[in-house]
């Protein structure tokens, strides 16, 4: 039996419909993103760097702690960086391994900036999308709170903070994380107020399910979009606040060590010949910071519905 021309084409359009898999909203975003080439190798040299902080120590000689008294006050001529005696990058002032505080320093660095934005984007979150869904009178007061917290000095009350209740790394993360949660309650706020009108939540209203529950799971999951890249974004500033810390001495204390307190150091030893102790710690800063920059801007670029 001869189909007619017509038939076969709405067969032919039929088979080719069937054979197209549909995309979710991640899986399109993912696509986009691995497009993105400036996200791409910003995504690649996190990697990069994760791995070196993690697996760097193993192929270190000495320990992060370990003084070489012979190089110190000589480590200008003798303690440059060196494979034959296994300071890859060179000593520093005190004669230690500048290699294994530089993998030491670079985890505690990328921990602060990811522990300290994870707090402040699940509190800001929470907290902005709960004043926006309630709106009125809570809002109002939930809004003003973080008004009259914004206007006091940020590194006042961190700094604050280390000095009543101790220089500890859980006090760091704590402090960084709950004071730069205001702005992530505003951004989540801001974007509650128009999905909190879309049909899904006035059903989900309609049929009796509670306020929080809605917010959890049908406010919140919309908002990740926004979340993921405003957190990319933070991590870098977190980093940067911690090496601020570090730099006045309430931060990381020996014989930890951070990216921010080796910087400071090999900054202070610049007119004695030994730019390594500046050129290698600022080397893993600036390529983590960017690294996350790009990221965040391809996140951004991807989960953006306005250029779908």
């Amino acid at each position: 039996m001869k189909l007619a021309s017509g038939d076969a084409k709405l067969l032919d359009e039929t088979a080719q419909l069937a054979s197209i898999r549909g995309r979710s909203l991640w899986a399109d975003a993912r696509g986009r993103f691995l497009r993105n080439r400036a996200a791409l190798l910003g995504l690649i040299v996190l990697v990069l760097v994760a791995i070196f902080a993690l697996f760097g120590g193993y192929f270190a000689k000495y320990e992060p702690d370990y003084v070489d008294f012979s190089l110190m006050g000589a480590n200008a001529y003798r303690g440059v960086p060196s494979f034959e005696s296994g300071h890859y990058f060179g000593v520093d002032f005190d004669g230690r391994d500048l290699f294994a505080r530089t993998v030491q320093g670079t985890g505690i660095s990328m921990l602060v900036g990811v522990v300290g934005a994870l707090v402040a984007v699940v509190v800001g979150t929470l907290y902005g999308a709960t004043a926006g869904y309630i709106g009125g009178r809570v809002d109002n007061i939930m809004m003003r709170t973080v008004d009259i917290l914004m206007s006091i000095p940020f590194m006042f009350v961190l700094i604050l903070m280390l000095v009543i209740f101790g220089r500890s790394m859980f006090m760091l993360f704590l402090g960084i994380g709950l004071i730069s949660w205001l702005d992530m309650s505003r951004i989540a706020r801001g974007q509650t107020l128009s999905i909190k009108n879309k049909e899904f939540v006035e059903a989900a209203v309609a049929t009796g399910v509670r306020p929080f529950t809605i917010i959890l799971r049908h406010v919140v999951p919309n908002l990740l979009g926004i979340v993921i890249v405003y957190s990319t974004l933070l991590v870098p500033q977190m980093i940067i606040f911690e090496s601020f810390i570090s730099y006045l001495g309430l931060g990381i204390q020996e014989p930890q060590t951070s990216l921010g307190a080796l910087i400071n150091q090999g900054a202070e030893q610049m007119n004695n010949g030994t730019l390594w102790m500046l050129a290698f710690p600022l080397f893993f800063f600036l390529v983590t910071l960017f690294a996350f920059f790009f990221v965040g801007d391809g996140l951004r670029d991807a989960l953006d519905p306005k250029d779908r």
